[in-house]
């Protein structure tokens, strides 16, 4: 039997994490795809973002992207569980289904997904949000960085810089960033938790270039510096004869241990 579950929350309560255990406990075919939300007065949502789905595909790498052609694809196989992504501010006023927001129910129909089954974290018993953040105003940015590849050291400086206000109000920031010794790593940050999620993920890209791989940064808070944190990240960046020392240098190092 098919199941697609709708499942929505500020940013930060948990959602991804939570439909993460959720995939991993499942026993079947599992699809997933994030909407984009709606922006409310003084409430930016941030631009949808690929970074959830491909940490997610990183963990559970037969996982389908419903924002493809894969809806048929899942519906067909055993025991499929669809879970669709919201970002969304405020509580629904009604419980269940009722709930849904009519502009999510029309782009619901669109993409032909019908749930039978809505949870909103800090609504729902079975979503309790373990962070206390009330967002009153928020802004949001989000900077594409594929092929990019950090400097480690400049890297750490800048994460640090970031989540203790050097470019101002920071409440959430998520990235998947490309290291020079082929590393993917997720980090994630929300200002009511103690410390900075870091992640190596599975995906390992060879020494001999930049990566296809997504990798991307996403931010929100109130009075950021958006252009400051773009020429830092800028500064960040390994340009191509730097890239090519490091990989170098690590591809000897590989041979000599071979």
């Amino acid at each position: 039997m098919s199941e697609t579950w709708l499942i929505s929350g500020s940013p930060g309560c948990g959602k991804t994490s939570w439909i993460l255990d959720t995939f991993k406990n499942h026993q079947g075919s599992c699809g997933y795809i994030r909407l984009k939300g709606f922006s409310e007065i003084d409430l930016e949502q941030a631009v949808s973002s690929k970074i959830d789905f491909n940490y997610l595909k990183d963990q559970i790498p037969e996982l389908l992207d419903l924002n493809s052609s894969n809806l048929a694809l899942i519906t067909s196989k055993e025991n499929p569980l669809i879970i669709i992504e919201l970002p969304q501010f405020k509580v629904p006023e009604l419980y269940g289904l009722n709930g849904i927001d009519l502009r999510v129910l029309k782009e619901l129909e669109d993409l032909k997904l019908k749930p039978n089954k809505y949870l909103h974290f800090g609504r729902d018993p079975e979503l309790q949000i373990k962070d206390t953040l009330n967002f009153k105003n928020i802004e949001s940015y989000n900077l594409e960085l594929k092929k990019s590849i950090w400097d480690p050291a400049s890297l750490n400086t800048f994460w640090f810089e970031l989540v203790n206000g050097a470019y101002g109000d920071v409440y959430r920031a998520k990235a998947l960033m490309n290291l020079p010794d082929g590393r993917y790593i997720f980090f994630n940050w929300i200002l009511s938790q103690q410390g900075s999620q870091y992640l190596t993920l599975n995906n390992v890209a060879p020494l001999n270039g930049r990566p296809e791989r997504h990798s991307e940064i996403v931010i929100q808070g109130n009075k950021i510096d958006f252009d400051l944190i773009k020429s830092t990240i800028q500064n960040c960046l390994l340009n191509d004869s730097v890239l090519e020392l490091h990989q170098a240098s690590l591809r000897d190092s590989q041979l000599q241990t071979a």
